[in-house]
């Protein structure tokens, strides 16, 4: 009976990643429904098909006992996703959960402040980079993904691609960052993207087709700002929503 079950979950589960790539779901997004249901699978043992309310009760309960309301929500969306496009019924108590709404003041660092932590950073392509997310306004994952073709020096403007929410916006571009992005890609020379790996030096830079690595990018300015004092250590906090120097 396990080995049925486990087949029929697997079936299930390979149905429901396609559905959330044909969705246009952000990776990451996929990435927490997917876990989401792994996880919910794991806690029923594999039996989720034909959950009720008390089962959910239970399992909400021990979840958000052990858990942030972030991973609650997650839990919740996926399940949700999972009976409307996999198993193509309501979701059994779909409104059981509610996170509360919080809304917190994001830790900005000051102009000063963000002078400190590009004085610091001793890696040039990390410093550039955190320069950028500053002076632009822009989450870390549009700093990595942005390319040459996507700074438009006539018109003093950065198109940002695939931004939140799937879409794309244009951002001022002060004289300031573009000269300092003309010097950084005079070091790579890549002819696409404009925080190439650091991975193989700077030769490798100049033909890599991968970015930056984020999770290197986080801890460098995690232990850059412990060096300075300073407790923003999120590039999303600490830089996109600052208010950039004109």
């Amino acid at each position: 009976m396990k080995t049925a079950l486990t087949t029929d979950f697997k079936q299930q589960y390979a149905t429901h990643l396609k559905r959330l790539r044909l969705q246009g779901l952000q990776p990451k997004t996929m990435e927490a429904y997917a876990h989401a249901i792994r996880h919910v699978a794991a806690y029923f043992d594999e039996r989720i098909d034909e959950l009720t309310e008390a089962q959910l009760t239970d399992y909400f309960s021990d979840l958000i006992a052990s858990h942030s309301w972030s991973t609650v929500r997650h839990r919740l969306y996926g399940l949700k996703f999972y009976y409307t496009h996999v198993l193509h019924k309501p979701c059994p108590a779909p409104n059981l959960v509610k996170p509360p709404t919080v809304r917190r003041l994001p830790n900005v660092v000051t102009v000063a402040e963000a002078g400190q932590l590009f004085a610091a950073t001793r890696v040039v392509s990390y410093r550039v980079l955190y320069f950028t997310l500053y002076s632009l306004g822009l989450r870390l994952g549009e700093g990595l993904r942005l390319q040459v073709g996507d700074i438009d020096a006539a018109r003093q403007r950065v198109h940002i691609r695939n931004a939140k929410g799937n879409k794309d916006r244009l951002v001022p571009l002060p004289a300031t960052t573009l000269a300092v992005l003309r010097r950084f890609w005079q070091l790579h020379r890549n002819p696409r993207l404009l925080f190439p790996s650091r991975q193989g030096g700077v030769k490798a830079a100049a033909c890599t087709t991968t970015a930056l690595d984020r999770g290197g990018v986080q801890l460098t300015l995690r232990k850059v700002a412990a060096e300075c004092g300073l407790k923003k250590t999120s590039p999303r906090t600490a830089f996109a929503t600052a208010t950039p120097p004109t």
